[in-house]
């Protein structure tokens, strides 16, 4: 009785952690754009990852002191295509909603989903979302539309979900080469030494002005340090298709954050687009199953076993 109880408790916080997790990363990402005016998005990407490096590299040594294995190749490749996707991602907020722009970032991964589908439901997903993102688009176009996206910011958002594919395939080689997570401190080191020289040429004394730095901590932690925790615990008690799931309600999370947070109103053609990409996410990662999966995600698995203090699955 102990057990099922514990694993109907599970079954219900967990979900929970990863709907909180994401509210954060959407948190976060609406302090950056209240930050970007100040430093602009290559300071704000060179203060998240150079925060997010401090807090994981004392992590990483732990596993290298221990003899794991470092390959700079993958670190390098991991580390670039992280700090892309950033700086992509960062230069869209400049210029248009936050929920448009994590809309047009998750066709990254939902393509992938839709082609570990590979499935006439996998395509039916597709040509959902390539309509919301229409409608994204096309904004301004339709009757009784006010407003309508800026087109080079909805092409940074393309970026950025072109570079999350990258992030993907370069996380899970990553993963296989190097342990725990030694790839991904690697990678911070590798995208803080990329970012911060252009960040401090753009931003210059700005980046260290006291309320500048907490900002900056403060997106470190809400859009990576408390997801990526919340990511660990989940994994180990919850199907990685149901967490890809609640993952795909990102778009819908981050147009609430950026009404409430932001200000930022959606005329109805934008809200319509969010809403079928969120569905069409949904549906192609239920569809595809654990293929649909990114296995930087199933990775993180094998991370906690690596981290001191936390017990092994039972």
């Amino acid at each position: 009785m102990s057990t099922a109880r514990t694993a109907s408790s599970s079954a219900v916080v967990m979900p929970l952690l990863v709907i909180i997790g994401l509210v954060c990363q959407e948190v976060g990402a609406a302090v950056a754009v209240n930050l970007i005016p100040t430093v602009g998005p290559w300071g704000v990407v060179a203060m998240r990852l150079v925060f997010s490096a401090v807090v994981l590299l004392p992590l990483a040594l732990v596993s290298i002191r221990r003899g794991a294995t470092i390959s700079w190749k993958h670190a390098i490749l991991f580390g670039l295509s992280l700090a892309a996707m950033n700086v992509f991602f960062y230069l869209a907020l400049e210029r248009i909603p936050l929920g448009p722009a994590v809309t047009i970032e998750v066709m990254g991964p939902l393509v992938l989903s839709v082609v570990a589908s590979r499935s006439w439901r996998g395509l039916m997903w597709a040509l959902m979302a390539a309509t919301g993102v229409a409608l994204l688009g096309g904004s301004g176009l339709l009757p009784g539309s006010d407003m309508s996206l800026d087109p080079l910011g909805m092409l940074y958002a393309l970026g950025a979900a072109v570079m999350w594919v990258a992030y993907i395939l370069t996380a899970r080689a990553a993963g296989a080469a190097m342990p725990g997570v030694v790839g991904l401190a690697l990678a911070m080191v590798v995208g803080s030494v990329v970012t911060l020289p252009v960040a401090g040429v753009l931003a210059g004394a700005a980046l260290i002005e006291p309320e500048v730095l907490a900002l900056g901590f403060a997106v470190a932690v809400l859009s990576s340090a408390i997801p990526y925790g919340i990511e660990l615990t989940a994994l180990r008690r919850m199907k990685a298709e149901t967490f890809a799931i609640l993952l795909a309600l990102a778009p819908a999370i981050a147009a609430l954050a950026g009404l409430i947070l932001l200000d930022q109103q959606l005329t109805w053609a934008v809200s319509a687009g969010i809403a079928l990409v969120t569905v069409a996410g949904v549906g192609a990662v239920a569809s595809a199953g654990r293929k649909a999966v990114p296995a930087t995600e199933e990775a993180s698995i094998e991370t906690v076993e690596e981290l001191p203090g936390v017990p092994e699955n039972p």
